[in-house]
């Protein structure tokens, strides 16, 4: 079984509640402080209980995604035979089949708060009066940022995870969008959790191109002078840069023109085969390309003052039309 759900949303609570009401034996890892030969040594531990009490053991790992693949083969033999029951718990997508746990809401995290006050206060939690600490239970519950069990930094931001790809497309979307407001809120939310601001200068580098492209010609000489820019001086001054860069990118006009015309250009070139150059406007260096026809009947440009009514694309291709 295989739990997945942003930190603290109870991942661990479940497979908990799972193994009493299975009366199994609980044995919690996570990848981040546990090694392979943890691993084998609780799966032999539970395989010794099996055969001698009959008891089943559930094996809880939290953060699977990190050990690697040779690794989780070590799991294989002990589930196929029924030695063990596997419960393995992620914040990244498993692409797999997964029970997927949601982020807790403002709400949910003030029930905690509220329990547990009344718990430590040794109330059963009926008719404790909490209305004095309802200010502080908010501003907690607030901080906590959906998270149950109050250890992680309120800042949910994974270098290496969905959320590194998840936050830059939120940030392209709404410059895409001409939303600078939110797109403003999105590169803090990067950069604050100490992102590489070069990775997203590079991707406001494509953006300028992609979505503003010819309705502003500024856009693209802008991006490359911040990511120079953030290239000499770094954080934590860059951030400045990089904010004037995506309120310019998203409150400028756009235009995908450009980038639609050079993908039906790419398609084109997969789909069908590679007609050749005509012959009038082939490189003729030496005498024999001439004798050949090379650069035969080319019309040089700036010696006519009026339109040169001449064709660039392959005969095949006379009537496609790239660029809208």
């Amino acid at each position: 079984m295989m739990l997945w759900g942003p930190p603290g949303c109870g991942k661990t609570t479940v497979a908990r509640i799972i193994s009493k009401m299975t009366r199994s034996r609980f044995i919690e890892l996570s990848a981040t402080s546990h090694g392979a030969a943890d691993v084998k040594k609780a799966f032999e531990e539970a395989k010794g209980t099996l055969n001698l009490t009959g008891q089943k053991t559930i094996v809880f790992i939290d953060e699977i995604h990190r050990f690697t693949k040779v690794q989780q083969d070590l799991f294989l033999p002990y589930v196929e035979h029924g030695t063990i029951h596997l419960i393995g718990a992620t914040t990244e997508n498993p692409r797999c089949k997964v029970f997927v746990l949601q982020r807790l809401d403002q709400d949910h995290i003030e029930s905690i708060l509220v329990r547990g006050l009344q718990k430590w206060r040794g109330d059963d939690g009926n008719d404790v009066d909490t209305s004095q600490d309802e200010d502080a239970i908010k501003q907690l519950a607030a901080f906590s940022d959906g998270d149950g069990a109050f250890q992680k930094s309120h800042l949910l931001y994974d270098r290496n995870g969905d959320q590194h790809y998840d936050i830059i497309s939120a940030l392209h979307k709404s410059i895409r969008g001409s939303d600078a407001n939110a797109a403003l809120y999105w590169l803090g939310r990067m950069l604050e959790a100490g992102e590489d601001p070069l990775f997203v200068a590079r991707r406001l580098v494509r953006c300028a191109s992609e979505d503003i492209g010819l309705a502003d010609n500024t856009a693209l000489p802008l991006a490359m002078s911040a990511f120079h820019a953030c290239e000499k001086i770094g954080m934590p001054e860059c951030d400045t840069i990089l904010a004037h860069l995506v309120v310019h990118l998203a409150e400028t006009k756009k235009s995908v023109r450009s980038y639609k015309a050079y993908n039906l250009v790419k398609q084109t070139i997969r789909q069908e085969p590679s007609y050749p150059v005509p012959l009038h406007i082939r490189n003729a260096p030496t005498k024999l390309m001439k004798n050949l026809g090379y650069g035969s009947g080319y019309k040089y440009n700036p010696d006519y003052d009026e339109p040169v009514n001449q064709t660039y694309l392959p005969t095949e291709l006379q009537d496609r039309k790239f660029l809208e």
